[in-house]
């Protein structure tokens, strides 16, 4: 049974953006978007903010409130520095969470991330428990160790699907997490690729069908996708205005067409992540970084 209704895929398949004014296609995102989707990164941090830093419960709460009415979902990221706040906050407001633990090359920091994931979906705020995110594209740990974590989730966790997130090519290169993942939650990102934007349909779908075949019959969602506002490009892949929303749109639309559950990268912008990937890596949110929706 699709989450989709009817209504929503009839009005969606005739999405047509070609010709459409910058003020046009505003006026559509927004429709698009108060129609509401499936899923949604959520982004705590605001500006000045860091991972490592702790969050409060009200910037968690102000942030869920704004995007409460738009999704049935949020994925989180971490279970420590206040964010093991974010599932708990969410269910509060009647949003399903998909709860990751934030695995990188400090034993310690895994251990607590892990305990943490376990002792929430034991609470009952997790409704998809995800076990690191890139993990393998950072190399951060080897197959053994992540295979490890994940198992020590599916022991000691009943009645919720465990995987782990990556890069949709890493479940074809890689079938022993494959093999130990209840669902396989794919990162999709066209842009990242250096795909033009005039090709980002086509490619992701190619993406998405990767994993699939990977999956051998399991259950395939996108665990992240989108497109930067602006910045610097990659290759053929340039950042814009225009182009992130017309992105949106695609991906709500791909979404009601072929049934596939994706949560949008990402809800607000993250000054934070300039360091790591240029300053394109700001501009990905829905929402800017003063917490205003950019359509």
């Amino acid at each position: 049974m699709s989450y989709i209704g009817k209504e929503k895929r009839l009005a969606l398949s005739g999405l047509d953006y070609s010709g459409k004014s910058t003020k046009e296609l505003r006026k559509m995102c927004r429709q698009i978007l108060e129609e509401g989707m499936h899923g949604l990164c959520f982004s705590p941090y605001e500006d000045g903010q860091k991972p490592g830093e702790q969050i409060s419960e009200t910037q968690i709460r102000r942030r869920m409130e704004i995007i409460q009415p738009y999704t049935s979902w949020i994925r989180s990221f971490s279970c420590t520095d206040g964010n093991e706040e974010i599932p708990r906050i969410a269910h509060e407001y009647g949003i399903k969470t998909m709860v990751g633990a934030w695995l990188g090359d400090d034993p310690e920091i895994n251990k607590k991330e892990i305990q943490n994931l376990i002792e929430l979906a034991n609470k009952g705020y997790v409704d998809i428990a995800a076990v690191g995110n890139e993990v393998m594209y950072r190399g951060d740990l080897s197959e053994d160790e992540l295979l490890a974590f994940i198992a020590e989730v599916k022991e000691n966790v009943t009645d919720i699907p465990v995987g782990y997130v990556d890069a949709y090519y890493e479940f074809t290169e890689r079938p022993r997490i494959t093999e130990a993942c209840d669902i396989i939650l794919a990162n999709c990102y066209p842009f990242w690729e250096g795909c033009d934007f005039d090709y980002s349909l086509l490619y992701i779908k190619d993406m998405y069908r990767r994993a699939q075949h990977a999956a051998k019959g399991k259950k395939v969602i996108i665990s992240e996708t989108g497109w930067p506002s602006q910045g610097t490009n990659l290759e053929g892949a340039f950042p814009g205005y225009e182009s992130a929303l017309k992105y949106f749109m695609n991906m709500q639309k791909l979404a009601a067409e072929e049934d596939i559950e994706i949560f949008y990268f990402s809800s607000f912008d993250e000054p934070w992540k300039t360091g790591a990937e240029g300053d394109v890596g700001a501009y990905w949110g829905l929402w800017d970084k003063e917490e205003k929706l950019k359509f």
